[in-house]
């Protein structure tokens, strides 16, 4: 007999206390060793349509739902005595006729009031998005037969209520139709197949082969798109690729948990191998290193090939490795000052200071240009304004100089780091990884892609990139290929948003063009994305003063926390650190305790996180708080005014909207945006 887990299951089994969650795994482990034994403390659930709905006491107050055949018994659902059987009666497996799929489908019958069924009742008729369907298509693209006729009658609203009753890939694939796309419906499987094993239905149950298999899922309750793979992402975690490859896509389509699940699959399939997965900040890593020991925490030979790294820290261990001593980087502020010291003693010249900084971090330090030749020739990729020779040799001046000055003190820009490691490998030194997997690729800089490439570019599979261009918030634009790494042809986009809701990634997506291109010309369009459930319309709030945008914003997370959310559950980011104290404030007056996210923070404590923008990069939470949202604030007046070259303005702009966004979109279920009268210009583009 087949012993299987629902996500519901582990849904249900969040919302109980921790005493409650030990009592109830409790009885599943005896459920597992024993699934036919029912002895008196189980029986069949009474008046409920599906009749291999079961009923186990837990203790006098909980119960265990359980469906049960002769060929498995399937977890469901965890709660209080009157929830479960509750539950249970809303409720029945089913089989799809036309997909082969099993689901667990709510009751028609159970449900109706949430939904008008009558047309005549609607005041105005509004447009009915899949009237033009007939049945017969409805179910082959997955519809339970019980809510065809409400899905052709269904207008926009009442369509996204009546999604959140159905599979999760029949609701993506109707969004899909609602808004134009032509999704293909799936292919009917074999008769003889096993509907739990039917793609679809491994997103939503888990067949549990060990004890410590069920002690992992119950210890970690997985997110629904953290250990059920939809099919499209499955199909980027076993593909074979020839050469370098990337997945991309907008906020939330699992770009992430499909770099975790090719590790996995890759160090699986390959014994010896070594597998390195990267992304460019600690404390992601440590969310990255958390979800894999979640995924393979049960097979240490899996577990134990497969390194997670901050992208820095990695390399500064091999150069100490190759070079025999750590490096010893100049810091920003430090780099700043000599820069600014050969600016005043170089020939006169009308370079900005930011122009400057700009020029040495995109082009002197990002291709380790070390002569005037090399200078004099390069073509400068990805710098908007055009040089003339005279004007390179007076910048090439106070290159030199500043050169000079780190080799005296002995020392480097982290790129050069990352070069020097570079020719190493280019040169023949061994690798010590078979793979490379990078998260939030759209953030890592020419000299690391070229690193990337020297450690693994040239094997089949060696490179595989995760990101999304709408992120990008730390790097200019240049194109891959120029540093070795070329993707074209092995570029595929996702298009299935698990993390966010509905609700949010459309408000959040009106910061952004429809189509977005990459330096390699290839096109996203982010208008065919879809959201796989619903949530409450994000609040956008101006406030006459700051101390009023601070009470609502205090007064909207103590209510986070009296409904339960954890605080480590909620985030709140602003623009900068100037308006960090903001934060603070309304975190105080929530009653809570706040944790300030900087370069230090590694792991998300049990508090409320506060952070600038760009520390919310790759981070989630399911609620948000985006303040401070002031006009001159973002986009950002002082950045905006140091710009030197008009032609990297729009640069500037676009990476501030990317902040905002990205901001935005840390957000699951619940985002507040607020901000002085009259706001941010962005906010009247979200709010069009």
């Amino acid at each position: 007999m087949n012993f299987v887990i629902a996500d519901t299951f582990t849904d249900s089994l969040k919302k109980l206390t921790a005493k409650e969650q030990n009592i109830i795994k409790t009885t599943a482990f005896d459920l597992q060793v024993n699934p036919k034994n029912t002895g008196h403390n189980s029986h069949r659930v009474d008046r409920v349509k599906d009749r291999n709905f079961w009923t186990h006491y837990a203790n006098d107050g909980l119960r265990i739902i359980t469906h049960n055949t002769d060929a498995s018994l399937l977890l469901c659902y965890a709660g209080h005595h009157d929830d479960a059987y509750a539950w249970a009666e809303r409720r029945r497996i089913d089989v799809h006729p036309e997909t082969g799929a099993a689901a667990l489908v709510e009751l028609r019958e159970k449900v109706v009031e949430v939904v008008r069924h009558k047309i005549v009742e609607r005041a105005v008729e509004r447009p009915r998005p899949l009237a033009k369907y007939d049945a017969a298509a409805l179910l082959k693209f997955g519809v339970p037969q019980d809510w065809v006729s409400d899905v052709l009658a269904a207008d926009e609203d009442e369509l996204l209520t009546l999604l959140d009753k159905f599979p999760g890939e029949t609701a993506e694939l109707l969004l899909g139709l609602a808004s134009g796309d032509a999704p293909q419906a799936p292919d009917a499987p074999a008769k003889a197949a096993d509907p739990f094993q039917h793609p679809d239905a491994q997103r939503r149950f888990r067949t549990i082969i060990s004890r410590e298999d069920l002690e992992l899922a119950l210890d970690f309750p997985w997110d629904k798109w953290m250990v059920f793979l939809h099919p499209e992402q499955r199909k980027f975690v076993e593909r074979n690729y020839n050469g370098p490859a990337r997945v991309s896509g907008s906020a939330g389509t699992g770009k992430s948990i499909v770099a975790i699940h090719r590790a996995a699959h890759l160090a699986r399939q390959n014994p010896d191998a070594r597998v390195l997965l990267t992304t460019f900040s600690p404390v992601l890593a440590n969310a990255l290193k958390e979800k894999l020991r979640r995924l393979v925490g049960n097979e240490p030979k899996v577990m134990e090939r497969i390194e997670v790294h901050a992208v820095n820290g990695i390399a500064g261990r091999l150069y100490k490795a190759q070079f025999g001593v750590p490096a010893k980087f100049v810091t920003h502020e430090a780099l700043n000052a000599l820069l600014q010291e050969a600016s005043t003693t170089a020939a006169s010249h009308k370079f900005s200071a930011a122009f400057i900084r700009a020029e040495w971090d995109h082009v002197i330090a990002a291709w380790d240009l070390s002569t005037w030749e090399e200078y004099k020739t390069h073509s400068r990729l990805g710098r908007k304004s055009k040089l003339p020779e005279e004007r390179r040799a007076v910048l090439w001046t106070l290159f030199e100089r500043v050169r000079a000055a780190l080799a005296a003190e002995g020392r480097i820009a982290v790129s050069t780091m990352f070069h020097k490691l570079t020719l190493k490998y280019t040169e023949g030194a061994d690798s010590p990884y078979d793979f490379i997997l990078v998260d939030e690729a759209q953030d890592m800089g020419l000299s690391q892609l070229r690193f990337f490439g020297a450690l693994a570019g040239r094997k089949a599979n060696g490179l595989f990139f995760a990101g999304d261009i709408a992120q990008r918030i730390f790097q200019p634009a240049f194109s891959w290929a120029t540093a070795g790494v070329d993707i074209r042809g092995r570029s595929r986009t996702l298009k299935v948003n698990y993390r966010t809701s509905h609700q949010i990634r459309q408000q959040a997506d009106r910061l952004l063009e429809p189509e977005i291109s990459d330096a390699e010309g290839q096109k996203e369009r982010r208008d065919t994305t879809v959201s796989v459930f619903n949530g409450p319309p994000p609040g956008i709030q101006l406030f006459e003063s700051e101390d009023a945008e601070i009470k609502f914003v205090a007064a909207w997370l103590k209510g986070l926390l009296e409904d339960g959310i954890p605080a480590q559950e909620i985030g709140v980011f602003v623009r900068s650190e100037k308006e960090i104290p903001r934060a603070e404030l309304a975190v105080q007056g929530s009653g809570a305790t706040a944790e300030i996210l900087d370069e230090s923070v590694e792991v998300i404590t049990d508090r409320i996180s506060i952070g600038t923008m760009h520390f919310a990069k790759g981070l989630e939470f399911r609620a948000v708080a985006v303040m401070a949202c002031d006009e001159n604030v973002i986009p950002s007046e002082e950045r905006i005014r140091l710009i030197g070259d008009p032609t990297d303005l729009q640069e500037a702009y676009e990476t501030e909207r990317h902040l905002l966004y990205v901001a935005c979109t840390r957000a699951r279920e619940m985002l507040l945006v607020s901000g002085l009268e009259p706001g941010s210009e962005f906010i009247a583009d979200m709010t069009e």
